[in-house]
Formats: C-alpha cells, structure tokens, sequence
C-alpha cells in the first residue's frame, strides 16, 4: 500500500475542507489495506459488480434521466447507450486480464512483472457525463486493487451519488461487508466546489482528472501524480474519394450523439475540392442547415456573449440553440446540426474552437495537403494533441492516415467511423474503452494513450540472471564503421 501523500504544492482550500477530506482518506486507507489482499478472481468480481451497478437497465435509466434533469445536458437515451456500451467494452477490457501479483514473466530477459497498487485514488470527473465516468474511473480502480474517491462535477453530484449507491449495493451482494464497500468507493461529500476538490487532489496518492482543463491544471500542481487530460476540438477530414453519404452519416451520427457532450465530437468539417458538392447535398439530406452570413453572426453573438462559450447552449439540441440566437426560421426546420461556413482560425473566429453543442464548422480545402494545413491551423489554437476523423476511399484510406499520423499533433487518427463512438474504444476497431484520452505533451499531458487500469497502478519489476550476451563491436558499429570508417585515433 501506499504511503500517505504529503502535499508540496498546496491547491486553495481551507483547513475544514482539509479535515473533511482527511476523515475520507483514513476511511479509504483502512478499505485499501483489506482490498489489497483480495485474490485475482474476488477483484474481477468486484469489478463486475460495480459495473453491473450502472448497467442494469433500470438502474441505468434512472441515472440517464437524473443526469440529464440534474445537469441540463444531453440525452436520455444516448447517456443509456453511452452508460451501456462504454461500461460494458470496459468490462470486456479487462476480463481475464492480470492485476493481481505477477502479471507478466519473460524468460528470455528474466523480468517478472507485479502489480501493485497506487492507494487512494482521487477521480475527477465532469457533468458531461456524471454516471458513465464516474463508473469508467471506479472499475478501473478497482481493477487494481485501490480505493476511489470521485469529485464530481457539482452538477453531477446528484447523479455520482447514486450511481455509489448501486455501487454499495451490488458490492453487498456479493458480500462485501458495508464499511468496506463504502471506505473503497467514496464521493466527496455535497456542497461540492473547490476546496473540497483541491483538498482531495493533495490528500490522494493519484488524481485522474476529466473535464474542465481548470481541474486539469489544479491537478497538475497538487503535488500529487496526475494523469489529465487534454481539451478536444476534432477536426474531421473529408477527402475528395470518400463516400458522400457514408461520411455524413458517420459524422451526424457523432455530432448529434447525446447533444455533442463528448471531448470527441467532431467540430470542425474539412471537405477537400471535388467532395464538397456531394458531401453537402448529403448533410443537408440528414437535417443539416447551413447558416447564411447574417445568421452565423447571430449565433456567435449567442455562443460567446463575452468571449467565453456560453453555458446556455452547451449539450442543447440544435433546434433550441437556433432559437436562443434568434433564429426562428432556421429552428422551424427542426435542424439536427447547425452549420456555418468558416476560413479562418484563432480567437476572432471563435467557430474554430470547441463548441460542446450541435454547431459544426465547414473549410473548403482545395486538396488533401490544404485539408492537412487546415487542421494544423486548427490545432494551433484548440484541440492539439487529442484526435482527427479522416473520411476516404478505401485504396487511399491508409496512406493518408498514415501522413496523417506521422505529421499532425494528434494522438489518434479515426478513419472512416463516427469519431465520438470510435475514438474511446469501440467493439469495431482495437483500442481500448475509455472515457478519458489523453493528449501528449501536444495537449498538456503526460500519455498520450486511451486511460486504462495500468495507469491506477504501480508495478514493480523483478529482475533475474541471464546468460550474458556481449555483443562484439562489429555488431554495433560495423555498418558505421563501412560507411563512414573508424575515424581518427
């Protein structure tokens, strides 16, 4: 077990935030100690059962609904699927995976591999979705044998505390007695606001924090470990071969998917020369309007009243945020996705950035090299590190993803699937299910990988003798040494 974390870089917080994070700590620790020596098979049902806990479709109804009343934001139905299909692919993840004592043996370099776990862990998580992450974080937590204590956002506190209220249960139903079910799987107690939060960030042995890039910061000055996550704004490539209607029915369906609250929704569409006509006339035909000068200046006016995007039209359908902009004629047609024509990047185009609604921005690029530039331009001001969508012909599809990968900062690059489905693991493509992604030094962080369980532990290796193998000098230099001689001396 770990030991308690001393803060050196104290958060603001105030000492009774302080003392009542500590007694959550001590209460976590005490649970940690006795989980830690739990076998493989006790936590692989532990886990299981927390999963169970949001998947049950009544359950899960009840925390889609609550979420939504609670926070304004999204869509029962698509936080159902979301609650579903993202806590399940978790659960497939990681059965049958090793987290307990040795997990690897190589004979041939004699390492032997052990988890073991981090402690405490101090999971942040966002109102976008407040039952979906808190659910994603606590699994892979547990998963390695730590307690959690989630600091939802204070929107979806509501929502957090019922989902650990299902947790409790279903882990007494495997038998868990009810001190240790609670100790190991803890929310921070309501009001919740920064100190608490901050508090927690300097008392746990490891923050994972997901959501506001403000949390993001705090964690990374607690003094505490921190995995964080970078900011999205997708950008999505059409190329002049793709499949008109093929494309735009992956990208609506991502757009539109629960009211564009996920990091990974796209925002910004390239379409490249010849594909434009066709790629138009298809996401006109799936509800999509695009919006004249006149209107797109009323509906910056709505989206950064003072320079900030506005709370008011964040997760809302397209409909409403037409209507909010005083766009009556346009919310008539019952739009699914609003979108405005767009050539430039940065703060005095705000429609560059990340919007977090049903609002996309389209540039015409004039070939695939243009399309590349764009997107660097793009990620020049938002979204640099997180991911891109490439829509092609299958003959050109690798090719360009592979340019794609090689020469833009981004650590995914999703070609032809709706990109907020794909890109946190997906039954049809091989990485991993998660709710957090992050962004390489590109976006600020630390990895650049989908968060799994082996980010919630530590492992220690053990390394045994071999026989020893010098290599002769001839092995190392002598392709240098014939191409360029020994040199002087």
């Amino acid at each position: 077990m770990a030991e308690p974390h001393s803060p050196r870089t104290p958060l603001p917080t105030t000492p009774e935030a302080m003392a009542a994070v500590a007694a959550l700590v001590a209460a976590a620790r005490t649970a940690q100690r006795r989980y830690e020596t739990f076998t493989q098979q006790q936590v692989d049902e532990v886990c299981l059962a927390a999963g169970w806990a949001i998947m049950e479709p009544a359950r899960n109804r009840e925390l889609a609904e609550l979420a939504v009343a609670d926070t304004g934001l999204g869509r029962v139905d698509d936080k159902i699927q979301k609650n579903h299909r993202k806590t399940f692919g978790l659960l497939r993840d990681l059965a049958r995976v090793r987290s307990v004592g040795v997990i690897s043996e190589d004979a041939a370099t004699g390492i032997v591999e052990i988890a073991r776990p981090v402690g405490v862990v101090a999971a942040v998580t966002p109102s976008t979705n407040p039952a979906a992450t808190p659910a994603n974080k606590v699994i892979n937590a547990l998963k390695g044998r730590n307690a959690v204590i989630v600091a939802p956002s204070p929107k979806g506190a509501s929502t957090c505390a019922r989902l650990l209220a299902f947790v409790h249960a279903e882990l007494a139903r495997i038998g868990l007695p009810r001190a240790l079910a609670e100790g190991l799987v803890q929310m921070l107690p309501t009001p919740i606001g920064k100190s608490l939060t901050h508090a927690l960030m300097m008392q746990a042995d490891l923050v994972v924090a997901t959501g506001s890039q403000a949390n993001v910061r705090a964690a990374a000055l607690s003094g505490t470990p921190a995995f964080g996550v970078g900011a999205g704004n997708v950008a999505s490539i059409v190329d002049e071969g793709a499949d008109p209607q093929a494309a735009a029915q992956r990208i609506v369906r991502s757009k539109t998917f629960d009211n564009a609250t996920s990091c990974s929704s796209e925002n910004s569409l390239i379409v490249v020369g010849a594909a434009a006509q066709g790629m138009m006339t298809a996401l006109r035909e799936l509800g999509c309007v695009m919006l004249d000068a006149t209107q797109k200046a009323a509906l910056q006016a709505r989206m950064w009243p003072n320079g900030n995007l506005s709370a008011a039209v964040i997760a809302r359908d397209a409909g409403d945020v037409a209507r909010g902009a005083g766009l009556t004629a346009v919310a008539d047609l019952a739009p699914r996705v609003l979108m405005v024509e767009e050539d430039g990047f940065g703060a005095a185009h705000p429609f560059s950035g990340e919007k977090l609604s049903p609002v996309l921005a389209v540039y015409r690029a004039r070939d695939f090299a243009h399309a590349c530039r764009i997107v660097e331009s793009i990620y020049a001001y938002q979204g640099a590190g997180h991911s891109v969508s490439l829509h092609a012909a299958p003959a050109s599809a690798a090719p360009r993803a592979l340019q794609l990968g090689l020469t833009l900062p981004v650590s995914r690059v999703i070609v032809n699937q709706a990109h907020c489905v794909a890109t946190g693991g997906s039954f049809d493509n091989g990485l991993p299910f998660s709710l957090s992604m992050g962004c390489g030094t590109w976006g600020g962080n630390n990895f650049s990988d989908n968060m799994t369980w082996r980010q919630y532990v530590n492992i220690t290796r053990i390394a045994m003798p071999i026989p020893e193998r010098v290599p002769t000098e001839a092995e190392v230099f002598g392709d240098y040494f014939a191409r360029h001689g020994r040199g002087a001396g």
